[in-house]
């Protein structure tokens, strides 16, 4: 009859240990937490450019309409609310005198209404007073 076999030649069964599950589990666990906060992280970022593109275009937009009334704009601050892409925001304008008497810079600060205090834009731009009509 023969030998039963050694103990030390035995094959192990195949397959993975506990241990090594768990290691495996804990890094793919860390690898997904890092991917999550990135596209958290991306996702955050994307909404603050959208806020600052917005507010851009805001300020261009109150630039352009004073450009486009020509009228001459009185020396001071104004102040006002307007509505882009579904956010409300504040803007305050600033109109200065310049050393040439014909023209005026006018400086547009904008901010989320939700948020103020925290500026999104600026933009600086200069208007011409009309030349007066000659009958």
């Amino acid at each position: 009859m023969p030998a039963p076999p050694r103990p030390e030649s035995r094959r192990r069964d195949p397959g993975f240990t506990l241990v090594e599950v768990l290691v495996a589990v804990a890094i793919v666990a860390i690898a997904l937490l890092a991917a999550l906060r990135a596209a958290g992280m991306a996702t955050t970022s994307a909404d603050q450019l959208r806020g600052r593109l917005l507010a851009g275009w805001v300020a261009n937009d109150r630039l352009a309409e004073h450009r486009a009334r020509g009228a001459w704009l009185p020396l001071g601050t104004n102040q006002g609310q307007a509505r882009q892409g579904g956010i409300e925001f504040a803007w305050r304008e600033e109109v200065v005198a310049t050393p040439n008497p014909a023209f005026r810079r006018v400086d547009i600060r904008v901010q989320a209404s939700a948020r103020p205090g925290r500026e999104l834009a600026h933009v600086t731009g200069f208007v011409v007073n009309p030349p007066a009509v000659s009958p």
